[in-house]
């Protein structure tokens, strides 16, 4: 594994096993807070989170309780790949002018991305770099028109409220 995949924003290139191991060395507090949050033993939650140890592996529930302690973004992300799917977070974000100009420049800087990537597309020949860059790109937009579209939903049901 390279040093860039260790970086909390590198994009979705991290195995499940990797991105777990991440988010526990990371967790605010460290391995230990999580552990204590979890009431699991140290050393037992240590061994099921390396990342290359083969005897023990979390089970679904404790999968899902460290995930709600971390809310760590590149195990949703390894999760999301390998189920085909894209998670999405709901955080409204307002619906104004400057926010939809800047989903607009989003758009835009992802067609001049998309269309930078002609040389995978000329030939058939994409590596792996550049389809996770693809999806990246494609992952950001998706979830800056869903929060602008929570945002629009919400300022919509608030002034039919109040």
């Amino acid at each position: 594994m390279s040093r860039i995949n260790t970086l909390p924003d590198s994009g979705p290139a991290l195995s499940l096993r990797h991105a777990l191991y991440r988010a526990g060395r990371e967790y605010k507090g460290g391995i230990t807070r999580l552990a204590f949050e979890m009431g699991m033993d140290l050393d037992a939650l240590q061994k099921k989170l390396k990342h290359d140890e083969e005897r023990r592996w979390l089970t679904p529930d404790e999968l899902e309780e460290v995930l709600q302690w971390t809310s760590d973004k590149r195990v949703l992300d390894a999760l999301g790949r390998a189920a085909g799917v894209v998670w999405y977070r709901p955080q409204p974000v307002p619906a104004t002018n400057e926010q939809l100009k800047a989903v607009a420049l989003l758009l835009e800087e992802a067609a001049q991305f998309v269309s930078s990537m002609h040389e995978g597309a000329a030939d058939n020949v994409w590596e792996l770099h550049e389809v996770q860059n693809l999806e990246a790109c494609g992952i950001d937009v998706i979830r800056q028109v869903l929060a602008i579209t929570a945002g629009a939903r919400q300022a919509m049901e608030d002034a039919a409220h109040g």
